[in-house]
């Protein structure tokens, strides 16, 4: 019986000792990466200055065209990403701080989004390869169910979050592979698709006095940034629509331009605009927030 004991413990051992070793060699690899995404593309970053920061969902990164703000002499980037939610917004804006950015307006989409204080798994797990690096990041995610064992057990976190960060995206990212996340300034222009459903159906939507929103509003005002706050467009086919009127009897200071843009013909799919439709939006944002520059 001893002898068994004794080649468990030397096996658990050795277990333990290859996890730790692989946990060591993933996070080696996400630490210098800067090209795949736009998570990464901030941690691994120091003190950018920038006139305008644009935050949210799809309905950000797929909605303010960048270049159309640097064409004004506005320093810009789209930090909007796909799948994305508030909490993960929240995040970001808090890890740009860390990283001591200096940011003069931010501009967030603050619409659908409202309607949820969860994580987006797809998304959160894109910061667990730093969450031993930055105090921001595992104070963050200290009240989520998974948080002790993603943080006190070697390699979990990459075995749990395996298709988002486990070996495909190691090995593309040890080789630098870029993505086109960061193209455009972070802007991610759709096209028109023949075969969208231009139908959509907030009518079980309800916005929330959001949790991460309100972080949001906090760290703008304690670091003296100048907020702006925006409901971006959805097609004409829409029930429900008086969700953004909802929106706004919680939070007015929220601007709404779900009319701003109105045909199918600039959409792409029901939530999200075409580039077309895009540029038209964006043209809109800045002859109402940006004129005097």
């Amino acid at each position: 019986m001893k002898p068994f004991l004794i080649f468990t413990i030397k096996i658990l051992l050795l277990a333990f000792f290859v996890l730790v070793v692989l946990d060591f060699a993933y996070t080696k690899v996400y630490m210098q990466s800067s090209n795949r995404g736009k998570i990464d593309y901030v941690f691994n970053s120091e003190g950018r200055s920038y006139d305008v920061v644009i935050l949210g969902s799809s309905r950000a990164n797929n909605h303010f065209v960048t270049p159309m703000f640097e064409r004004k002499g506005l320093k810009a980037f789209n930090y909007g990403i796909s799948g994305g939610h508030l909490f993960e917004t929240s995040l970001l804006l808090k890890l740009m701080l860390e990283r001591n950015y200096k940011i003069k307006n931010v501009i967030l989409e603050a619409d659908l989004n409202l309607s949820n204080e969860q994580e987006s798994e797809t998304v959160s797990s894109k910061f667990m390869p730093y969450i031993h690096e930055s105090n921001v990041i595992a104070t963050h995610f200290v009240t989520q169910p998974d948080f002790w064992a993603c943080y006190y057990i070697p390699f979990y976190r990459y075995i749990v979050f395996e298709h988002q960060i486990g070996f495909r995206e190691m090995y593309n990212t040890a080789r630098k592979k870029p993505t086109k996340l960061l193209d455009h300034f972070g802007y991610y222009p759709l096209g028109k698709n023949p075969n969208a459903n231009m139908k959509n159906d907030l009518t079980n939507l309800k916005p929330l006095r959001n949790k991460y929103y309100e972080e949001i509003k906090h760290l703008c005002k304690l670091n003296n940034i100048h907020l702006i706050a925006v409901m971006t467009p959805m097609c004409t086919n829409t029930k429900g629509i008086d969700y953004f009127k909802k929106v706004n009897a919680i939070y007015p200071e929220i601007h709404n331009y779900e009319k701003a843009v109105e045909g199918d013909q600039y959409f792409s799919s029901c939530g999200h605009m075409n580039d077309i439709g895009a540029r038209k939006f964006t043209a809109t944002i800045l002859k109402d927030f940006f004129t005097d520059l």
